[in-house]
């Protein structure tokens, strides 16, 4: 097997009236951007053109050419609907609409992923309503905090209590 390799050899036929070595360094040149053009073509030819998924834009979006339907948030926190329909598998592209005081996001999707959308919306407004009933951190701290304060006090004072 090495050996074939190493006995490789290519036959390139140049005609002309005088051969010079700039005559052979332009055939040689060409042959390679032939190879390479070649192997483009092959390459080309193997890969089937690439369809996004996921996030991408509303032009790649309405290029795929089968429908695209939207929905409006009015929410700013884009980010966790765009980790939930990643989750889901939906094809969306996020547009926002800078036209009015508080921005407001158009979420373009395919229609053939409606039933799939729908379902990650109603997983991202029950994520919404958990996080709104849950109390803030801050409070909770501010709660402890006065919890500490006041217990501090009170074990001083029995302190003095038992002297």
């Amino acid at each position: 097997m090495q050996e074939e390799v190493e006995n490789r050899t290519l036959t390139l036929v140049v005609s002309g009236t005088k051969f010079t070595g700039r005559m052979l360094k332009a055939a040689i040149s060409k042959y390679m951007a032939h190879r390479k053009a070649k192997k483009l073509e092959k390459q080309r030819s193997r890969d089937a053109p690439v369809i996004p998924h996921g996030k991408q834009t509303v032009k790649q979006l309405v290029g795929q050419n089968q429908g695209v339907s939207n929905i409006e948030i009015t929410d700013p926190s884009i980010k966790d609907f765009e980790r939930i329909a990643r989750k889901y598998g939906v094809d969306y592209a996020v547009k926002k609409d800078r036209s009015c005081s508080p921005p407001k996001y158009l979420v373009f999707f395919k229609a053939r992923d409606a039933d799939a959308l729908t379902s990650a919306f109603t997983e991202y407004t029950n994520r919404k309503v958990k996080k709104a009933q849950r109390p803030s951190v801050l409070e909770k701290l501010s709660k402890f905090k006065e919890l500490v304060q006041h217990a501090v006090v009170d074990r001083v004072k029995r302190k003095e209590l038992e002297r």
